[in-house]
């Protein structure tokens, strides 16, 4: 059985799925593995292109998943929801010695709204180097604003030992930020 997914999730919870029901159907190996029938093209099955075949050949291949079903795909952004919790969260970090991210977005942004999501999956692949934070800037004082010298939104900024390191101004298309948000965390590593 060849299963086409648009992301890995969903091929893993179809095969988890499926084995749920067929329990004796020994299809996995290690927790990730499944073996499919190849076929012959784009997705045509070869004893359907060529009837003059007498032979149909099914060939048994592995497929393997690229990623790690113990880590979470994504995690979710904590919010920062003033000055004191800030303060705490910076002191944290300088006592683990732990990088942070914040973005800091609108309710109202597009491009917030789209870049969330996304930093949510860097913070996953992240998850024990950095920990990622948001602030929606409308519910926070304007005060915590003006200390991470915010002027456009999205901005996501790297801090380490208390202070601000660098920062990306996400004003583009959100896969551009998150490739300069990756390369910014790759300079800190």
């Amino acid at each position: 059985m060849s299963i086409l997914a648009p992301n890995s999730h969903i091929l893993y919870r179809e095969l988890h799925h499926r084995d749920q029901q067929q329990p004796h159907h020994q299809n996995w190996s290690n927790g990730c593995c499944s073996n499919v029938i190849k076929t012959c093209g784009f997705g045509f099955d070869r004893r359907k292109m060529d009837h003059r075949l007498k032979k149909v050949e099914k060939r048994d291949c592995k497929v393997e998943a690229f990623w790690d079903p113990s880590r979470p795909a994504f995690v979710e952004l904590e919010p920062i929801t003033d000055a004191d919790h800030l303060d705490l969260i910076l002191e944290q970090a300088k006592q683990t010695s732990q990088p942070i991210i914040i973005d800091w977005m609108a309710a109202w942004c597009r491009k917030c709204i789209y870049l969330k999501p996304k930093l949510e999956k860097l913070a996953a692949e992240y998850d024990t180097k950095f920990k990622f934070y948001c602030v929606d800037v409308n519910n926070v004082p304007q005060a915590l604003v003006k200390r991470g010298n915010i002027s456009k939104m999205p901005t996501i900024q790297l801090w380490k030992d208390g202070e601000m390191q660098a920062e990306v101004i996400g004003g583009h298309k959100a896969w551009l930020v998150i490739e300069e948000v990756r390369q910014m965390i790759q300079n800190f590593i």
